[in-house]
């Protein structure tokens, strides 16, 4: 098994084109990652690693991590790509709401380009609002010594310039590169705090029984979450024969794959982003990390857990309905002479394939909801530290799946065996 791995990862460096988009996104990366080095100046990072280390940064913490570790450092990329994660949620929610939204989403690649540029808008302009948040917080925390306007000025702008060079990156990985930019870029902000997490983790108040116990769950968890990812049912598809000029066409079987967890990685994300709205708005309210609505919908709390899990399992729908459409889908097998058998053309077909994807999309979606909450109950009782928490382990091993997917799909193309079986 590892020969065949090591020979596919030797076959994806043979082919030129491959071999550059990783190099790309190993370059986008390195200036993600050095960004996230670079503080603004006038800063008391004393003060910040006291507020960080002491449990009270709440949302902010997890901001933290999201960004990784950006944020605790006040760093030209300390806002990371959540706001344009976050514009990115509400320009797909409007494009339901609006009718004209809904209509330029229809228009093909013209159309997603304007939308594109929308979100792109809302990007700098959630990006401001989230800096003069922080520069408050901030000050409050006396992490901002002797601020004045200019000096708050320059860090606003540095802060939204940072968000918006961010949003950049991730753009050309997902154009350029292997995977899709923003879960890279989130992918690579958690594992590059793991080790910080492993240092706490070893260095807890747990026994060695209970981390055995703990490390058996968390490699559970990551088969269970491969498991269920790479689930599908195939639904059979068969062509009726035409003649085309002196050609005899179609005649064929094939399928199409309906996965079981369609929707991927993107709606724990959407969701975790979500959920932190409020309760990072929560702590520039008066009181900062101690107020009623801070302390009762933070997270690790039993509302965040809950809220998470109901809009983990609504973003899972709404994506999938974006991502596959049945009544599209069986357009195009009409128009091409192709039929599910025992099921009529047209509308029947559109009506058999919604209501296969609805049955599959319900236990995907409870299954990411349920990874989500399971281990925070682990972190209530055993104290682990975040950076184990069900969200991140779906975001790590989604994004490494998705990767692994594209990079397969390279490698298949050109006649090599690929990673997955």
């Amino acid at each position: 098994m590892n020969n065949k791995l090591w020979q596919s990862l030797a076959n994806s460096w043979k082919i030129p084109e491959l071999r550059k988009k990783l190099l790309f996104t190993a370059g986008m990366i390195a200036i993600y990652r050095f960004g996230a080095h670079v503080p603004v100046p006038g800063v008391d990072i004393k003060a910040l690693e006291n507020f960080f280390n002491s449990g009270a940064a709440g949302a902010v913490g997890l901001l933290n991590l999201l960004s990784g570790g950006a944020l605790g450092r006040v760093t030209v990329f300390a806002l990371g790509i959540m706001p344009y994660i976050t514009a990115s949620i509400i320009m797909q929610l409007l494009t339901v709401v609006i009718p004209r939204l809904e209509e330029l989403s229809k228009e093909g690649e013209q159309g997603q380009k304007v939308i594109t540029q929308y979100s792109r808008y809302l990007t700098v302009g959630l990006a401001a609002v989230q800096s003069i948040g922080y520069i408050f917080l901030f000050r409050s925390e006396g992490a901002l010594p002797g601020l004045d306007f200019v000096h708050g000025a320059l860090i606003l702008f540095t802060f939204t310039a940072g968000a918006t060079a961010v949003m950049w990156l991730g753009e050309l990985i997902t154009a350029r590169g292997i995977g899709n930019g923003m879960s890279i870029l989130i992918f690579i902000s958690i594992i590059s705090r793991i080790p910080n997490g492993v240092r706490e983790f070893l260095s807890g108040s747990m026994s060695l029984v209970s981390q055995i116990g703990f490390i058996i769950i968390a490699l559970a968890v990551i088969v269970a979450v491969i498991w269920i990812t790479s689930g599908e049912r195939r639904i059979p598809v068969q062509y009726a024969k035409r003649i085309v000029g002196r050609r005899m066409m179609g005649g064929t079987s094939t399928f199409i794959p309906l996965k079981v967890n369609m929707a991927g990685v993107i709606p724990v994300i959407f969701a975790a982003s979500m959920m932190l709205i409020p309760t990072t708005i929560a702590t520039y309210l008066p009181g900062g990390q101690n107020n009623w609505f801070a302390r009762t919908f933070g997270p690790n709390t039993v509302f965040y857990i809950i809220g998470e899990a109901l809009l983990i399992i609504l973003f899972t729908y709404f994506y999938t309905a974006v991502t596959f459409n049945p009544v599209d889908q069986a357009d195009n097998l009409k128009k091409y002479g192709g039929f599910v058998p025992g099921v009529r053309p047209g509308r029947p077909t559109a009506e058999f394939l919604d209501r296969i994807l609805t049955r599959l999309t319900l236990p995907g979606a409870l299954f990411l909801a349920a990874v989500a909450v399971l281990p925070w109950i682990l972190y209530r009782e055993l104290h682990v530290p975040f950076y184990f928490g069900g969200t991140t382990i779906l975001i790590v091993v989604g994004v490494s799946l998705d990767t692994m997917r594209q990079m397969e799909a390279q490698l298949l193309m050109r006649h090599y065996e690929g990673f997955l079986k």
